[in-house]
């Protein structure tokens, strides 16, 4: 019988690498130097060894290595991991990547490299590896220690680098040159089509493996996991982008479900296969004889990755305010480049833009800055301490003056950089799901329900179909009562007109995204039909149906996302008491002159404006226990308020009161004890069964404060704790609700109603 030469290929492919990677781990070196060592033996460069025959076939399977890589790089991350790692790694990676991209293009071109050579060199060069310096941290035992944690941040945002890197150097690709629009116009398409991805991801993909779960054993998840990978693979591709940054999104959705360990477990097999059949091809085309040949070009980029990625990496610590001791340290740890390079050499090589030239080199470089890097770690101590003594007292004084003032500044006020950082992500991720529905709306649905009836319905559905989806976000986008929006609209009259502005932005945006529909389906140009759609879609965005129906889905998403937070906190029998630490109650005596007396509590807006509440006046002898809304405040009255601290800070400027230097949390207001019993404040939590008046209902529609006389603080939904909710939420059955009320009140409504314990 005649055996296909795939199999004897991958028999002797596996067998080299099995005996070179057990040589390798035996002198402690690492396996992917072994795996591209035991790939040029079997090359065609190398006579004296068993020859791969089938190298269309083994291309095709190293290909399919490198979807399991950023498949598993992708189970690696995730939202959570990106947010912890803080400014400093941004800073660093940003400075390094640039930097080396543009150090690398000129090293390219002064050796004579091609424009597409030197571009392609030059994203090679930016990406460190993380298998070498998680490595060497283990071998010289440096786990732990600050700059370390500073590296792996580093590399994280390398990672994220990289797959926009990939993108751009595939758009001038196919180009053939640099164009800022053409990369600007991919990039942002990038961005929108990830934002949608991920929020669909996690909206979905937790849900549907909890659902199921129990119906797969290990290899029906295995099947499943794969299957949605490769199916990420293929929209990526239909979509214009790479198969890495399908697999890289597939994986980084799953990464942030419970399952995640048991889908890494069961792939590893899988990614070990193919990720050695792609590495193994790395070596296969390491030509001995350009390796002579460019043995100038290799020491040149060998030298201008050691140091420029030690002076880059080193400079951008410095910038985010890291010490000199702590840049350099980590200058030195980032000083190679690894498997990203393959990855991105494999691309240029797919889309025959770049040389053969340039594989064995990259590869050369690499080995090369392999054997380097514990070196390099090493002797950091070393070349620090000279480096401080021959740098002048001026310089280290300034480096000094500069860190220490710096982080000063940012811990004395970052309200500013808290706002920003939100509006930006809300107009991204709202405004991104908004324009996709438009452009999916019009290029996806029209032409389909065209085929059913005629244009003009299919339009009119379209349209009609696009506002409805898009109305729920547009509340969330302008989203203009936030605590950050009023912390800086009470701290400075001259922060007003920047606000104002950053406003307008975003209702010119939702205006532009409503015309699309209209220009596009009915050639629609009026303005004034421009603003009547937009004015439609906030007044609807603002009614109790679709508020409902959004925070139901937020309310999802965020259990989703935080899904592995919250599964953690109950595997280690964390008891709920959120709530007591969350909020905070004051109490002020109302002055004779405040410009908010005798105004009854509804006109003065107070919860939605400033996210408190009034929960007990008290006037002389009388007590109003959360006082109704025609119900005023008079000089002299004793008032409580609750909120969350920022809010209650906020408020403190609205009646123009100091604040009191300790805010009482809610705990310590209810230990404190009162001498009246009768009109004491009570908190309680509630277990929502669904036999109750107010399950699947409204918070504000359910009676919990007109007819029970309660207030809802806070509600736990399998997990997740949301503080202060919007009137408009659903309560569900399996709701922990905490309200509250007077003493008699709360005692009803709990003996009304099973109350909720801790097991």
């Amino acid at each position: 019988m005649h055996i296909p030469a795939l199999i004897s290929d991958l028999a002797v492919m596996l067998m080299t690498a099995g005996i070179i990677t057990i040589l390798f781990k035996k002198i402690k070196q690492p396996l992917v130097l072994g795996y591209i060592l035991a790939g040029f033996l079997i090359s065609a460069y190398f006579p004296f060894f068993p020859t791969v025959v089938d190298t269309e076939s083994i291309t095709t399977w190293s290909e399919i290595g490198i979807i399991f890589l950023m498949f598993h790089l992708g189970l690696e991350f995730n939202l959570h991991k990106l947010a912890r790692v803080g400014s400093t790694a941004i800073v660093t990676a940003i400075v390094e990547v640039v930097g080396i991209l543009a150090l690398g293009f000129a090293a390219g071109r002064l050796l004579g490299f091609g424009i597409m050579d030197s571009i392609f060199l030059g994203g090679m060069l930016s990406m460190s590896s993380t298998t070498i310096i998680i490595k060497a941290f283990d071998e010289l035992k440096l786990k732990g220690e600050k700059f370390t944690e500073l590296v792996f941040g580093t590399l994280v945002i390398e990672d994220m680098a990289g797959i926009f890197m990939m993108v751009i150097l595939s758009t001038i690709s196919v180009s053939r040159s640099v164009s800022g629009g053409e990369v600007a116009a991919s990039l942002s398409l990038m961005i929108l089509y990830l934002v949608v991805w991920l929020i669909l991801g996690i909206f979905f993909l937790p849900t549907f493996f909890n659902r199921t779960i129990k119906l797969m054993n290990d290899e029906m998840l295995l099947i499943v996991s794969l299957g949605i990978c490769f199916a990420m693979v293929i929209l990526a591709n239909a979509l214009g982008f790479s198969s890495a940054l399908g697999a890289f999104l597939a994986g980084s959705l799953m990464a942030g479900t419970v399952h995640v360990e048991r889908i890494e477990h069961l792939t590893k097999g899988v990614k070990d296969l193919f990720g050695a059949v792609f590495f193994l091809s790395v070596g296969m085309m390491v030509n001995p004889g350009a390796l002579v040949q460019y043995a100038l070009p290799i020491l040149v980029i060998t030298v201008v990755t050691i140091v420029g990625k030690l002076i880059f990496s080193s400079l951008g610590m410095i910038l985010s305010g890291q010490t000199l001791d702590n840049a350099l340290r980590c200058g030195f740890s980032l000083a190679q480049i690894g498997e990203f390079a393959f990855i991105i050499a494999s691309l240029g090589t797919s889309l025959g833009v770049t040389g053969e030239y340039l594989y064995p080199i990259v590869v050369s470089v690499s080995v090369i800055t392999t054997f380097s890097t514990p070196f390099c770690i090493k002797s950091a101590p070393f070349f620090i301490e000279m480096i401080e003594k021959r740098l002048p007292e001026k310089v280290v004084a300034k480096l000094n003056k500069y860190t220490s003032e710096d982080q000063a500044e940012k811990e004395k006020d970052n309200d500013w950089y808290l706002y920003i950082k939100k509006y930006f992500a809300r107009v991204l991720v709202f405004g991104g799901i908004m324009l996709v529905m438009a452009i999916f709306g019009v290029r996806l649905l029209e032409p389909w329900l065209a085929g059913y009836m005629d244009t003009g319905t299919a339009d009119m559905i379209t349209c009609i179909t696009i506002y409805i989806l898009m109305v729920p976000f547009v509340g969330p986008l302008m989203n203009l009562h936030n605590n950050l929006y009023t912390s800086l609209w009470l701290k400075r009259k001259s922060f007003r007109p920047p606000l104002v502005v950053l406003n307008i932005i975003k209702l010119a945006i939702v205006i532009a995204i409503a015309m699309i529909p209209l220009a596009a389906l009915f050639n629609v140009k009026a303005i004034w039909l421009l603003f009547m759609a937009a004015a439609i879609m906030v007044i609807l965005g603002r009614s109790d149906g679709m508020t409902g129906w959004y925070l139901q889905l937020e309310t999802r998403f965020l259990r989703n996302l935080n899904e592995r937070i919250i599964k953690r906190e109950e595997a280690s029998g964390t008891k709920q008491t959120w709530l007591y630490d969350s909020l905070h109650i004051i109490s002020f005596i109302a002055p004779e002159n405040g410009n908010f007396l005798n105004k009854p509590l509804k006109d003065l807006e107070w919860g939605y404006r400033y996210n408190v509440y009034v929960v007990k006046i008290q006037r002389g002898s009388h007590t109003y226990i959360l006082p109704e809304g025609k119900i005023s405040i008079h000089a002299d009255d004793k008032v409580y308020v609750v909120g969350e601290k920022i809010a209650i800070t906020n408020f403190y400027k609205v009646i123009d009161e100091e604040p009191c230097r300790r805010m009482r949390t809610v705990r310590e207001f209810m230990e404190s004890g009162y001498s009246d019993v009768e009109r004491a404040l009570a908190v309680c939590a509630v277990k929502v069964t669904g036999q109750e008046e107010f399950s699947g209902k409204s918070i504000k529609n359910g009676g919990i404060k007109s007819r029970r006389r309660c207030m809802v603080l806070g509600i736990q939904r399998k997990g997740l704790a949301m503080v202060m909710p919007n009137a408009s939420m659903i309560l569900s059955p399996g709701d922990v609700i905490w309200v509250m009320g007077s003493n008699n009140n709360v005692g009803r409504l709990v003996s009304r109603y099973e109350e909720y314990t801790e097991e």
